[in-house]
């Protein structure tokens, strides 16, 4: 009889029970990624999704896939009349949000534990959404979209930022995953991950055709060498709409 392998890992497969997170396990290697190595789209974020004055008091802002909360924490910060959460799959990322949130002594800003597919959220309650690179590893991108779409309020705008380079894209998967292979060797047993092997990057017309999944008033698209951005708008619902709810 072979003998049996107690160092493999393996990517989930449709139908398994909800396996561990890499996010979960490594969580610092994330953080230190998200603070250190990605782009820095603050300027971008404040000039998209308000005027000059600012967003208007009392204003609720979510932050999907928020990490160590670095966006939902620095805007709390900035723009004190904000109401701010930060959504994510991952308790341990979110305890390191929620720390950085207690020390910056922010009380206008706080974190949950939701999945971006299914919001646990009242339809038409958020002023503004911020998306960055949430979409790399997400496998049902439209769905994700779709509830961003339905929690925005009508005027209200979220703002999308998603890598074009693979090589970018890969650096925190990768690395999580060669850990995670490490910590196999040492003895740390069978694992399953539910992450993908590989972070998959969208070409221009994918990322057109995922914005344009939904009925949008208006839509900004830009993007540069590095990353795509579009900036959406929700508009008003049509009167039968209206008259059916």
């Amino acid at each position: 009889m072979p003998r049996r392998n107690s160092h493999t890992l393996h990517t989930c497969q449709a139908g398994n029970e909800e396996p561990e997170s890499l996010f979960e396990r490594f969580p610092w290697l994330y953080a230190f990624c998200r603070e250190y190595l990605f782009h820095d789209h603050t300027k971008e974020i404040e000039h998209a999704l308000w005027s000059d004055e600012g967003p208007t008091p009392g204003s609720h802002l979510i932050e999907l896939g928020c990490g160590p909360g670095f966006y939902a924490c620095r805007f709390a910060e900035h723009f004190q009349q904000l109401h701010v959460i930060g959504v994510d799959r991952s308790e341990l990322l979110l305890d390191r949000a929620r720390w950085r949130a207690k020390t910056r002594r922010l009380t206008n800003c706080r974190f949950k534990k939701d999945d971006v597919r299914t919001l646990n959220m009242c339809t038409a309650t958020v002023d503004a959404v911020i998306a960055s690179r949430l979409f790399t590893i997400l496998v049902e991108r439209e769905r994700a979209l779709a509830e961003m779409y339905r929690v925005l309020r009508p005027g209200g705008r979220c703002f999308i930022a998603e890598p074009r380079s693979s090589i970018r894209a890969a650096v925190p998967l990768t690395v999580m995953w060669l850990c995670a292979r490490l910590l196999a060797l040492c003895g740390d047993g069978t694992r399953v991950y539910r992450e993908p092997a590989k972070a998959a990057v969208m070409t221009n017309t994918e990322f057109d055709k995922l914005v344009d999944s939904q009925p949008w008033k208006r839509v900004w698209h830009r993007q540069d060498a590095w990353y795509h951005y579009a900036v959406c708008e929700k508009g008003k619902p049509a009167f039968g709409a209206l008259s059916a709810v």
